[in-house]
């Protein structure tokens, strides 16, 4: 009793407040690994995560806390000096309540979705909060989630003033401020050891979590408001690349030993080849929405989800081991229409003025008609501005079509592929369009309409062993392939059918469990999530052929451009995939929020952090022979420095390749 009437009323209520936001913090990990623990990590494991997130917790809790105990230095400033400055703590603890409450709501809806931390490239959706805030309402329970948000903030700040209440009916007797300054002080340096690093030599930052060596215990520990205001500062771009100190791997990964091109280093001119096309073909390129390898029949997936396009792959030149520098639509369509991997380690290039014009091999294919057909608007993720860069391209979006909307994405992507076909099918001059489809995402809608479409039953148990998160996932994956099809049975009634490439791939994969399908590194090295299938599909003009190495979503434009009878200038990092003299198979790989760069080559996927010391040589292959010590210091080294080769050579590209 006597420590208690010694002890600042404001003190006590900001240790009783300090207790009830560390039981929330706690709580909410707590919930983190009840709902996304992966099935392999043993929840005793997490120790040395859970002591380390309590260093982030603290550390955000003092912040909080800290005005408080500053401010109350004052005695007028302090909450109990008044009633009036009582509600104005009270408010300030409430809105910073709802922040806080906001931001592991929104983090778990990331983790549930990506398997990661809320970081600062959620502020790419509120840089298109029509389709941003569509998409929620649309996928989301988004009204019992605002009133159970509206409820807890109530609930808390209810508690707030009730602490406050006691607090007072227990230091009724005491009036006097002056002696207490010396716990307020005490109070002020143990809250700032808490922002500087509890227990800790150097200051706690960012990246001490992932020292832990192992991602869900690095996600695990950090918080999302660490996790999210140290990132912000990475969406600025880095010019300061090296890629000068890499030429000579690059250029003999590109083989650029005979340019003389002084502009730019990387420039090479190709003459056709003797294989080359001289039919003029016309060229239609696919992106399908988060086709993900691991979920299709072409993996050998036996829940069967996309059987019409594995057959179309036993008749075309299909790369089964193609994958994307990263994942996101927007990086996605970036890369494939730059051949440069959007290494921009937080805000995408096609939102950076300075990245987002770009030159294309698009725009080498002389005497063809271009065209773009997105089932929604081309302003979102400024896809517009990535497509300025094609010249004379005709754009086709949400407005230009004669079929309704059927959600956020706008037109379903079987009135896509339809409407599409009926304008190809009338062109007289040659033509290359894109194809951009959407339905394979969240909300996952399918079209009343598409009453020929058969929704699959599946067990529960089974979607979770073969990487569907849920029925409605697989019925949207399903219907891609169904979309296909219908395409293709539309095309094949058209007169450039048999005088047409079509290239299908995915902008990205989708990260999840595909231990069932491939070898751990696709599920604990998440290559899942840029797994794609790559199909060059012309059964009058293509032999058919299956091919295992690895290549690359840059690798698609100077492929289809080998293809044909003309000259064309490649500037980029990306290669003609069918070319018999390219000398190494590789696949550049980045995660720019954890800072994870690396390439995957036939057998191997190396990677390394640009952040913290660490790097992990996985075989993607069952069955290989086991390497000893020196033999993968020796595949270590050559990948690293490939790893790094094109990584600074891409930052040098998203400045200078005009």
């Amino acid at each position: 009793m006597l420590i208690s009437r010694r002890v600042p009323k404001t003190i006590q209520w900001i240790i009783k407040l300090f207790i009830i936001y560390l039981c929330i913090f706690t709580a909410f990990r707590i919930a983190t690994v009840i709902c996304f623990k992966p099935g392999n990590i043993n929840v005793f494991e997490l120790g040395p995560a859970f002591w380390l997130g309590l260093k982030y917790d603290l550390r955000w809790i003092a912040i909080i806390l800290l005005p408080i105990a500053l401010l109350s230095l004052y005695p007028r400033l302090s909450p109990f000096y008044s009633e009036r400055n009582k509600k104005i703590w009270t408010i300030y603890l409430g809105f910073l309540t709802l922040l806080v409450l906001f931001f592991y709501g929104a983090d778990f809806g990331q983790f549930a979705y990506i398997n990661a931390r809320l970081n600062a490239d959620a502020l790419i959706f509120a840089e298109d909060p029509r389709e941003s805030l569509q998409m929620v309402w649309q996928s989301y329970p988004i009204v019992w989630i605002l009133l159970g948000l509206a409820g807890a903030v109530v609930m808390m700040t209810w508690m707030f003033r009730r602490m406050h209440v006691d607090v007072t009916e227990k230091n009724i007797n005491i009036h006097k401020f002056s002696y207490r300054r010396r716990w307020h002080a005490a109070s002020l340096l143990l809250l700032g050891w808490f922002v500087y690093g509890f227990l800790t030599v150097k200051p706690l930052n960012f990246f001490r979590a992932f020292g832990l060596n192992d991602e869900f215990k690095s996600n695990l520990a950090l918080n999302p408001l660490q996790n999210f205001f140290t990132t912000l500062r990475f969406r600025k771009a880095d010019h300061n690349n090296k890629a000068a100190e890499y030429y000579s791997t690059i250029a003999k990964f590109l083989q650029l030993q005979n340019n003389n091109n002084g502009h730019n280093p990387y420039a090479r001119l190709i003459q056709p080849g003797s294989k080359a096309l001289e039919s003029q073909p016309n060229i239609v390129v696919v992106i399908c929405e988060s086709f993900s390898m691991y979920k299709s029949s072409m993996s050998g997936n036996p829940l069967n989800s996309t059987p019409y396009f594995n057959e179309m792959c036993n008749n075309g030149i299909f790369f089964e081991r193609c994958f994307t520098p990263t994942f996101g639509t927007a990086r996605g369509v970036f890369a494939l229409l730059t051949g440069i991997p959007d290494v921009q380690l937080s805000k995408f290039s096609t939102r950076n003025e300075e990245s987002v014009k770009q030159r294309t091999i698009v725009n080498n294919f002389e005497g063809y008609e271009k065209f773009y057909f997105l089932g929604g608007r081309s302003q979102f993720n400024n896809f517009k501005g990535l497509f300025e860069n094609i010249d004379s391209l005709h754009v086709y979006e949400e407005g230009d079509y004669k079929a309704a909307n059927l959600n956020v994405w706008g037109i379903s992507d079987k009135n896509l592929f339809l409407e599409a076909n009926d304008i190809l099918a009338k062109q007289q001059k040659p033509f290359f369009a894109f194809i951009q489809t959407a339905d394979n995402h969240r909300p996952f809608d399918i079209p009343a309409e598409d009453t020929d479409f058969k929704r699959e039953v599946i067990p529960d148990a089974d979607l979770v062993k073969y990487g569907f998160e849920s029925l409605k996932e697989y019925h949207a994956f399903a219907y891609t392939d169904y979309c296909i099809k219908k395409f293709m049975e539309a095309a094949k009634n058209s007169p450039y059918f048999n005088n047409t490439i079509f290239v299908f791939t995915g902008d990205h994969g989708v990260e999840g469990n595909a231990s069932a399908i491939y070898p751990q590194a696709w599920t604990e090295q998440r290559l899942s999530d840029e797994h794609v299938p790559l199909l060059f599909y012309a059964p009058a003009l293509l032999t058919p052929q299956k091919r295992t190495e690895a290549v690359s979503q840059i690798d698609i434009l100077p492929t289809i451009a080998g293809m044909l009878q003309q000259p064309y200038l490649n500037t980029t990092l990306g290669r003609d995939l069918l070319d018999t003299n390219k000398k190494e198979d590789a696949a550049f790989i980045i995660y720019h929020a954890p800072g994870w760069i690396g390439v995957v080559n036939n057998d191997y996927y190396f990677r390394k952090n640009i952040r913290i010391k660490k790097e992990e040589l996985v075989p993607v292959r069952n069955n290989l022979p086991v390497l000893n010590n020196v033999q993968q210091d020796s595949v270590k080294a050559h990948l690293s420095q490939l790893t790094s080769a094109i990584y600074e050579t891409a930052r040098w590209m998203l400045i200078n390749n005009k």
